[in-house]
C-alpha cells in the first residue's frame, strides 16, 4: 500500500505574533512545530503500513525550517520525505498550496492520502479537500477511525448528529482528527539517524508548474490587512432581583452596546 501524508510546519502556539507595515504583514517569532492534527495523520499512515505493508511518503511545503518537520517524520518511520523549499511556493493561499501538493502527490503511486483536518495557524481546513478535488478522488474529513479491506476504506467521523461511518473506494484522501490514534514518540536512535538524513527538495520546474500557478501569484485569496483581535471587555455584574437585573441587562444591550 502506498500512503502519502501531507504535513505543515506551523508557529508554536506560544510564539509572539505582531503586525507590521501598517497591517500588511505579520512578524512571527521564529519558533515552529509540526501541525497538531498532522501528527495523527503520520501515525495512522505508519500503522497502515505496519498492517498492510507498503511505503509512507511525506510531503510538506515551507521554508528551510520545514526540514525539521520532515526529520521528525523520518524519525517516526517515514520511508520518503519531500520538501517544497523554493521561495516561489511561499505565501500562497490554500488553492495554490493544494495545487502544488496534488502535483507532487501524483508523481508517484498512491492508495491513501492522509493529512490533518486543519492547520492550527489559519484554521481554514481547506487544503486537504482541495487536493482531493484536484486529483479527482473522494475525501472524508475529520476521521476518528480508519479500516482498509480489499481496496475499500471504512472511516468513522464526528458530525452534528454524532458519529457516522462511510465506505469509500480507494484511492481516497482522509483528514485526521484528534482521537484517531496516539502518535508515537520516536526512539532516540531514530532521531539521531533522522538528523543525518538527506531531505530531497523539489522545484516548480520539476513539477511542471510556472511561477504564475504557485505562491502569491497563483493564489485566489489575498490578505488585504491584518488586525489584532478585539480585547475582551470587563465583566459587568448586575445586582438586584432577577426581573430588575434582566431589565437592566436589556437596557445595556440596547442603549450601551448598540452605541459602541
Amino acid at each position: 500500500m502506498n500512503i502519502v501524508v501531507l504535513v505543515k510546519q506551523v508557529p508554536d502556539p506560544e510564539v509572539v505574533i505582531g503586525i507590521k507595515d501598517e497591517g500588511k504583514s505579520l512578524e512571527i517569532e521564529q519558533k515552529f512545530t509540526t501541525n497538531f492534527f498532522d501528527e495523527f495523520a503520520i501515525e495512522e499512515a505508519l500503522r497502515l503500513r505496519e498492517k498492510h505493508g507498503g511505503k509512507v511518503r511525506v510531503i510538506t511545503l515551507g521554508g528551510d525550517k520545514a526540514v525539521e518537520v520532515l526529520r521528525k517524520c523520518v524519525a517516526m518511520g517515514a520511508d520518503e520525505v519531500l520538501l517544497f523549499a523554493d521561495a516561489a511556493y511561499l505565501n500562497g493561499d490554500g488553492y495554490a498550496t493544494a495545487l502544488a501538493l496534488s502535483k507532487a502527490t501524483a508523481r508517484g503511486p498512491f492508495d491513501i492520502i492522509l493529512c490533518g483536518k486543519q492547520a492550527v495557524d489559519d484554521d481554514r481546513a481547506e487544503v486537504g479537500p482541495m487536493v482531493a478535488q484536484f486529483l479527482g478522488i473522494p475525501h472524508a474529513g475529520g476521521i476518528v477511525k480508519l479500516d482498509v479491506v480489499d481496496g475499500k476504506a471504512t472511516a468513522d467521523f464526528m458530525s452534528d448528529g454524532g458519529q457516522e461511518t462511510v465506505e469509500i473506494p480507494l484511492p481516497a484522501l482522509f483528514s485526521a482528527q484528534k482521537g484517531l490514534n496516539e502518535p508515537r514518540v520516536p526512539l532516540v536512535t531514530n532521531v539521531m539517524k533522522a538528523m543525518k538524513a538527506t531531505i530531497p527538495r523539489i522545484t516548480p520546474q520539476e513539477l511542471g508548474m510556472s511561477t504564475d500557478e504557485i505562491g502569491v501569484s497563483g493564489s485566489k485569496v489575498r490578505a488585504d490587512r491584518y488586525r489584532l483581535p478585539m480585547k475582551r471587555r470587563k465583566i459587568q455584574m448586575i445586582a438586584g432581583e432577577a426581573p430588575q437585573a434582566a431589565a437592566e441587562a436589556v437596557r445595556i444591550l440596547f442603549e450601551v452596546e448598540r452605541a459602541l
